[in-house]
């Protein structure tokens, strides 16, 4: 230790150099610190105005024609057992998603026929599921649209696929389900997390029968 430190005296671009890479190392700390408390906080101020457009006549309409452009509110969800309740926007795009949770726009609206795929933030923009994991089957995940709302049941433990994995939000004809992914562990995006839940209850939305 003796010698490195008299090494270094004796070389002066070599400490500008370590004190440099000091500096950059506390930056990258403070931003990895920083980061998510700003995006959650842009996305708690965001909830407010989400809430109020998902209530207004325009977006009903355009939730009637299947007409809900990317990044406007389409439905909140609810998730009592981990305490989620936040809208949920159309679309799963980086902007899109800046809203916390997105709606897979391949995948049927929501509380129709068919699987519903909805993405959400695990650790920024308001990390509506940080705590998917924590679901059990039996959890009830509850979505209310601007022209009713849909209760579905959770059918299975929580699973970890690949990114790759498509056929986690493939279609289920003639079955009303619901699927839910984020990222998986926390902080990292090397594989996805994913909740399947079944439909159990439905109070008129848009083209389901289901009871």
């Amino acid at each position: 230790m003796s010698s490195t430190i008299a090494w270094l005296r004796g070389h002066r671009a070599a400490r500008l150099g370590l004190s440099g890479l000091s500096g950059a190392l506390l930056l990258v700390a403070i931003g990895l610190i920083a980061f998510p408390l700003i995006t959650n906080v842009a996305a708690g101020t965001n909830e407010g105005k989400l809430t109020k457009e998902l209530a207004s006549t325009k977006i009903r309409n355009e939730y009637l024609n299947g007409d809900v452009g990317i990044g406007q509110s389409l439905t909140r969800i609810e998730i009592p057992a981990i305490h989620v309740n936040v809208v949920v926007v159309q679309g799963t795009s980086d902007t899109a998603l800046r809203a916390g949770a997105g709606h897979y726009t391949s995948t049927p609206l929501p509380c129709t026929v068919g699987n519903v795929a909805i993405a959400g933030h695990r650790t920024t923009y308001g990390k509506p599921f940080a705590y998917l994991n924590r679901l059990v089957p039996g959890d009830k995940i509850i979505l209310d649209t601007p022209i009713g709302s849909c209760t579905y049941s959770v059918s299975a433990v929580p699973i970890s696929v690949l990114p790759t994995d498509t056929a986690v939000v493939a279609n289920t004809p003639g079955r009303y389900t619901l699927t839910l992914t984020t990222c998986n562990p926390r902080y990292f995006a090397t594989h996805r997390l994913v909740v399947h839940a079944t439909m159990v209850s439905n109070a008129k939305s848009a083209g389901s029968t289901a009871a």
